[in-house]
């Protein structure tokens, strides 16, 4: 009798309860594939099972390129994702998108999350934010430009494992005495806009186009056929010719090859780290991006890579307290130092850098403070950053305009100048049809 009547309560109890409050949904689209979808799913994961409000929804979207368009699209039809992953290049084209994003001080103001955007690592933070001093999306896979090597390919070659190149011509007498030794792909290169000309430029304390790159104005113009990087392009032509060069491909198409061990040397990002931990099967060493010794100023500062976080319009205010949970979730120094130490992605707070300093993680993995070092320094008007409209249009025409110089069909100042005027239309078209938005 009694169980019937404690069965009979529990029932009642359930029914005078009512349904059991459904989680909040947050869908996430995001072009982290491999380790670094792991991670992404890692993240959700965690966040979903801190509390039981909210559910993040991860889903891979394809390219940077890709997930951007499919959310464009998406959003014109009403079905945008809640939070967007957009690379650096698009920057400029988000901002310019003010009716399809919300700024995400603002997401975190309405929400009454606790939101300093002093907390987060200045170089970082400052790419990010507005003129106004608003941050307009959260800094969340930042990565900069760095230069991995094989130790054990130095090793076979004669050279000390310990003293990577830090200059150009250091690079070539290196890439010489590899290619001696039988390595086929002394050195290669990812993202060949980003490393040899954008991070380049401000690496050497150059302008890559005028207005601070863009960051003061919609009229910016590109700069970057002067004849410090004319001299550079045509130094990597002269490589290429003798087989100390090898071009992979557009993108990160390179990265595969050197965590395979088939090149020794590579300039790319700095998230390679992850990459490299778990499949290469030599020992990595990483350093600073080569630089020229006789350019005043030079090295300064490398510029930002990666992607931030955007946060999509026309959701409902349940939804948008979810998305600030999850990226105060994400600020909390143990998470961002964790993923920091996981991916070679930047600290994303100034707290998860000091907490990744005070554990040893960097002197017991030498070289995954480079990337750090390098953002940490005082920036210059040409070293801030890159933001401008059209970039994604602009790194292509780069591309093409350098492949032209590997195959020997351009010189290097021919492929500089055609790269330049044709970015410059870019810019001019996008300037023209952004002009009129305050």
């Amino acid at each position: 009798m009694k169980r019937k009547l404690l069965a009979l309560s529990t029932a009642l109890a359930a029914t005078l309860a009512g349904p059991a409050q459904a989680q909040v949904e947050i869908q996430w689209w995001h072009s982290m594939g491999g380790a670094l979808g792991e991670w992404v799913n890692d993240l959700a994961k965690d966040f979903n099972a801190s509390q039981s409000t909210y559910r993040v929804v991860p889903t891979f979207k394809g390219s940077y390129d890709e997930s951007m368009t499919a959310a464009i699209a998406a959003f014109r039809a009403g079905n945008a994702p809640h939070i967007l992953q957009v690379f650096e290049v698009g920057t400029a084209t988000m901002m310019a998108s003010r009716n399809a994003i919300v700024p995400v001080g603002e997401v975190m103001k309405k929400a009454g999350v606790t939101f300093d955007p002093n907390a987060y690592v200045p170089a970082v933070a400052g790419y990010y934010t507005a003129p106004n001093g608003q941050m307009l999306s959260f800094p969340f896979n930042s990565s900069t430009t760095v230069f991995h090597y094989n130790k054990d390919a130095f090793r076979a070659a004669g050279l000390d494992p310990n003293t990577p190149p830090k200059t150009w011509p250091e690079v070539t007498l290196a890439a010489a005495k590899l290619k001696a030794s039988g390595h086929k792909c002394p050195f290669t290169t990812s993202w060949v806009s980003w490393t040899q000309l954008e991070s380049f430029s401000a690496w050497h304390n150059t302008e890559f186009a005028t207005k601070g790159n863009g960051m003061r104005g919609l009229d910016a113009r590109l700069t970057f056929n002067s004849p410090l990087h004319v001299r550079h392009i045509e130094n990597l032509a002269n490589m290429a010719k003798q087989g100390l060069f090898v071009y992979k491909g557009r993108g990160n198409a390179a990265d595969a090859t050197f965590v395979s061990g088939e090149c020794a040397m590579m300039t790319g990002s700095s998230a390679l780290y992850g990459n490299i931990k778990r499949n290469a099967k030599f020992e990595n060493g990483i350093s600073t991006l080569p630089y020229y010794p006789d350019v005043p100023g030079a090295p300064q500062n490398t510029v930002i890579g990666g992607a931030s976080l955007w946060v999509m319009a026309g959701k409902k205010d349940n939804e948008y307290k979810g998305v600030a949970q999850f990226f105060a979730h994400l600020s909390k120094p143990e998470e961002a130092a964790k993923s920091h130490q996981r991916t070679g992605y930047l600290p994303l707070t100034k707290a998860s850098y000091e907490l990744t300093e005070k554990s040893g993680f960097y002197k017991q993995n030498p070289g995954t403070d480079v990337s750090v070092e390098q953002m940490i320094r005082k920036t210059t008007d040409k070293s801030r950053g890159i933001r401008l409209g059209n970039f994604v249009q602009i790194r292509t025409i780069n591309d093409e305009e350098l492949e032209q110089v590997w195959a020997g069909r351009k010189t290097a100042k021919q492929a500089l100048d055609d790269a330049v005027r044709r970015g410059n239309e870019q810019l001019e078209r996008f300037e023209r049809a952004n002009s009129g938005r305050s």
